[in-house]
């Protein structure tokens, strides 16, 4: 099938490399020269494991080709997905400036039978409104052009996204014309083959349906979060309590581990804009309101761990900080907890060390002018000197250390865990205090 994308960021870029993998002739469309000519030459602006060599494999073979040209993309696929972002605005509610830009330039355009799909996330009432612009500007054409409007949601993890896409749990597709669900059904067949996993619905539910999700994700995390905080109180164990509850196959054990809060381009932009939606439809959502305040409150508690061991002033004071993107696997630093901790220890007379695999170049970008801040070379080099170590993103590489190399290398034998990772039992043998997430 002949597929165009809009927009080549993180969706669009992982939905267009992965149809093109599976045979599928695509075209790719951005705004952005040098991001274009980046992508031409096989090289991804972002990190996403297994992306870069797939996005190599099928642009060499001409499966997947990217392009400035709007009418050169329109007029090339059957479906046009609308991969653009949909940032917040400044109230909450996702910016849909480039989503409507989208949909008015494929009306302009368009001379045949055309599927524009709504892979970004959007509100509820999306495809209602992409339908709109196209019909608008076909009737200044003085035109008629048959064409579908239909939601497919994505639900892509970070660092997991081809995976996510190659071998999917679920496929949404919200339509209400047969010819735009055989398309969509057609086009995931090879994603599709080991049992059914299309769930069709209308397209306001398939809108629903992607915030429904992350805001239960978000939820999850911030319940988890909040009991960790008692749990210290009480001198239980969070990390008992998640075993215990997690063995429930009523709950699992998914995203109920206790940490420093959650971040990223997803969940909090999308809480906000559920909630936005809902204050608009004369309601409110409580829990949600709930959820965003304990995060934000999540995003301290490293920070207020280390003022009570070294005190408010930390003048004069080095900390290690490893880990800065919002996740592993990912250079993501939106809305990363690290972010709130560097800011915060900045704030207060520290200088922080730090090292992330990955998302160093992203940290330059964010703090190139905090003079407070170093870029070590390595996990271990982010070490010299510095009064304590601060673990903020649960990468692999940070799970076994050299504990004595560690001590070695610190001023003080002091860990601040902000994702759990290690066990406390081994750490304080190993001759180190020891503060971690909801645990005693």
């Amino acid at each position: 099938m002949k597929i165009s994308v809009i927009g080549t960021g993180y969706v669009g870029l992982v939905t267009g490399t992965c149809l093109a993998e599976v045979g599928n002739d695509v075209l790719c469309l951005d705004v952005d020269v040098n991001k274009i000519n980046l992508l031409k030459q096989g090289e991804i602006p972002i990190y996403e494991p297994d992306l870069e060599d797939m996005v190599r494999r099928n642009v060499s073979v001409g499966r997947l080709r990217f392009t400035l040209d709007q009418a050169e993309c329109t007029d090339h696929g059957l479906i046009q997905f609308i991969a653009v972002g949909t940032p917040p605005d400044e109230d909450g509610s996702a910016d849909m400036q480039y989503v409507t830009t989208a949909a008015r330039a494929i009306g302009q355009n368009m001379q045949d039978y055309k599927l524009i799909v709504d892979k970004s996330t959007v509100p509820v009432g999306t495809v209602d409104r992409v339908r709109g612009v196209i019909y608008e500007e076909l009737a200044k054409r003085g035109v008629e052009i048959d064409f579908s409007v239909a939601s497919n949601p994505e639900f892509l993890k970070e660092g997991a996204a081809v995976d996510d896409f190659m071998r999917p749990d679920r496929i949404v597709i919200g339509a209400d014309d047969d010819k735009a669900i055989e398309l969509l059904r057609t086009l995931y067949t090879p994603f599709n083959r080991n049992h059914d996993r299309l769930v069709v619905m209308d397209a306001r539910s398939a809108e629903l349906t992607k915030y429904a999700a992350n805001a239960m994700l978000a939820t999850r995390i911030s319940f988890m979060n909040e009991l960790a905080l008692l749990a210290e109180k009480l001198g239980a164990d969070i990390e008992h309590v998640r075993r215990g509850i997690g063995s429930d196959p009523r709950i699992g054990y998914h995203f109920l581990y206790a940490g420093c809060g959650y971040g990223g381009s997803c969940f909090p932009k999308d809480v906000k804009a559920l909630q936005r939606t809902a204050r608009e439809n004369g309601t409110g959502l409580k829990i949600l309101e709930a959820v965003e305040a304990v995060n934000a409150r999540q995003k301290e508690v490293l920070l207020d761990k280390i003022r009570a061991r070294f005190g408010s002033d930390l003048s004069g004071k080095t900390f290690a900080l490893w880990g800065l993107a919002f996740k592993p696997n990912t250079d993501d630093m939106r809305e990363a907890p690290s972010r709130m901790l560097i800011t915060g220890l900045l704030a207060q007379g520290a200088a922080v060390s730090a090292y992330d695999p990955v998302a160093m170049d992203e940290t330059k970008r964010l703090f190139a002018s905090e003079p407070g801040l170093k870029l070590a070379n390595s996990s271990m080099s982010a070490l010299e000197g510095a009064d304590a170590l601060i673990v903020v993103t649960e990468w692999k590489m940070f799970r076994s250390p050299d504990f004595s190399e560690i001590r070695r290398k610190l001023r003080n034998a002091v860990i601040f865990d902000g994702r759990n990772i290690y066990d406390p039992d081994s750490i304080r043998t190993e001759g180190f205090e020891y503060f971690s997430i909801g645990r005693p």
